[in-house]
């Protein structure tokens, strides 16, 4: 795949972190990454963006955001309160070809949910999807809540027509619960595909250097991870 997007369940779920993990692997692997951005909120001019966060993570990453609105809303309405134009589905599309065409793997990274409203006319990240043929890759929350929130996902993803790779969590915790455990059986069955990460939490405290180093070991194969990559029992 050489576009992928990467959606959540939600909000505050470890998209970043998650997109920052599969680029450092790419990375070590010499394969050229570029971060597309569509549309970064709650973040004001001079402040550190989600794409500028992947690059400090992984190293050297091309990175583009095609806009920012301060309020952090969705993208439609931040837009609107900003009095900016939204961004829009053809644009997101035709950013992550152009990407494409330079690199060996593209990142769009979405703000929230796939439903998240991206202009006026309600398109979502899913139409980008839609549009730049890619498919998504869903980053879940390890807990009680989330496989109704990824079956949704799932479901959503099949209404528009979108293949996903597999559901990475986002943070896992180092202490699991009940829950969290039985999650990594039903996961799979929740979202129709395979689980594909385990991304620790914290993460996005390590050191750089750290977390190149063991981001691989995160991710299964189909994300350009380790063979040792395993599901804890």
């Amino acid at each position: 795949m050489s576009v992928l997007f990467v959606t959540g369940t939600g909000t505050e779920i470890g998209k970043t972190v998650t997109t920052a993990a599969i680029a450092a692997t790419a990375l070590a692997q010499g394969r050229s990454v570029a971060v597309l951005k569509p549309a970064q909120t709650g973040v004001t001019a001079h402040e550190t963006g989600d794409a500028a966060e992947v690059e400090r993570l992984a190293g050297p990453v091309t990175t583009l955001e095609l806009a920012r609105f301060p309020d952090p809303l969705a993208p439609a309405t931040a837009a609107l309160r900003a009095g900016l134009p939204p961004v829009l589905p053809q644009d997101i599309a035709e950013a992550a070809a152009k990407l494409a065409a330079s690199h060996d793997l593209v990142l769009v990274e979405g703000a929230g949910g796939l439903l998240v409203r991206f202009d006026g006319d309600g398109h979502t990240l899913a139409d980008a999807a839609r549009l730049a043929k890619a498919q998504v890759l869903v980053v879940a929350q390890a807990g009680l809540g989330t496989l109704n929130a990824t079956a949704l996902t799932a479901l959503a993803l099949r209404s528009y027509g979108l293949d996903s790779p597999g559901v990475v969590i986002g943070s896992w915790p180092a202490a699991p619960d009940l829950a969290a455990r039985c999650n990594l059986t039903d996961l799979p069955d929740a979202a129709g595909a395979p689980l594909l990460g385990l991304i620790p939490e914290n993460s996005g405290a390590l050191a750089p250097d750290a977390f190149r180093a063991a981001a691989p070991h995160w991710l299964a194969p189909a994300l350009g991870g380790s063979d040792a990559f395993h599901i804890p029992s």
